[in-house]
C-alpha cells in the first residue's frame, strides 16, 4: 500500500455556480458515480491559503486572536492569508501576511504542512509555513480594518499551545495542525529534516 495520496477526477456531466462571492463562489456539479449513478455535490471554490507558524529564540509562537463570524467565536490563530494573485509564490504571500499582521520578519523559512480544510465541502488548499529567526519588520505598521482592527496580538509558548489543542480548547485548523506538526518534527528528524520553504505544492502550483 502506498501511503500517499493521488491525484483522480471523476466526470462531470454539468456544472453551475448558484453563488458568487468577493473572494470564494459555491459550484454544483453533477458527478457521475462508480455504479454509473450520477450525484450532486455543492462546494466552495476557494484560492488557497497560507498561514505561518512563527516561533521565536524563547520558543513562543506568535498568536492573533480573531473574531470568526461564521463560528461565532474569537479565536487564536497563527498568521494565515489568502492567495489572491494566482499562480503567486506561496513563500511570498506567507511573508506578506507575517508583515502585515504582526509587523514581523523571519530568516529561515520552512514548511511544515499542507493541507486540505475540507475536503468534503471546499477544495480550499493551506500551505503552513514555520518561520524562524524573528525581528520587528522596517517600515510603518500595515494599516488594518474590519475584524482585524480589533485582533489583539500575542507570544505563546509553543509547550502551552499543545495541552490547548489537546485540552480542546484551541480549534483554528492552522494553528492546531502547525503546533502538531512542529512538535512532531521536533520528536523526528528535526526541523532541518523539513521540506524547503519553495517545495512543489501540487494543490496550488506556484513559479518560484
Amino acid at each position: 500500500m502506498e501511503l500517499q495520496d493521488t491525484p483522480e477526477e471523476w466526470q462531470v456531466v454539468a456544472t453551475t455556480t448558484p453563488f458568487q462571492g468577493k473572494k470564494t463562489s459555491v459550484r454544483a456539479d453533477d458527478v457521475v458515480m462508480p455504479d454509473g449513478t450520477v450525484a450532486r455535490r455543492d462546494y466552495q471554490v476557494h484560492p488557497g491559503s497560507v498561514a505561518v507558524l512563527a516561533l521565536d529564540d524563547q520558543d513562543r509562537v506568535l498568536l492573533l486572536k480573531q473574531y470568526r463570524h461564521p463560528v461565532k467565536q474569537k479565536l487564536w490563530e497563527i498568521p494565515a492569508g489568502l492567495l489572491d494573485v494566482p499562480g503567486e509564490n506561496p513563500l511570498h504571500a506567507a511573508q506578506r501576511e507575517l508583515y502585515e499582521e504582526a509587523h514581523v520578519k523571519a530568516e529561515d523559512w520552512r514548511v511544515l504542512a499542507d493541507v486540505y480544510t475540507t475536503p468534503g465541502g471546499c477544495d480550499e488548499a493551506v500551505r503552513i509555513f514555520l518561520a524562524r529567526h524573528l525581528s520587528e519588520a522596517e517600515g510603518e505598521r500595515f494599516a488594518v480594518a474590519e475584524e482585524e482592527a480589533d485582533m489583539e496580538l500575542a507570544r505563546v509558548p509553543l509547550a502551552d499551545l499543545v495541552k490547548g489543542v489537546l485540552a480542546g480548547e484551541l480549534h483554528n485548523n492552522c494553528l492546531v495542525v502547525g503546533v502538531l506538526s512542529l512538535t512532531a518534527a521536533r520528536s523526528g528528524e528535526g526541523l532541518d529534516a523539513l521540506r524547503p520553504a519553495t517545495a512543489p505544492w501540487p494543490a496550488r502550483p506556484f513559479e518560484a
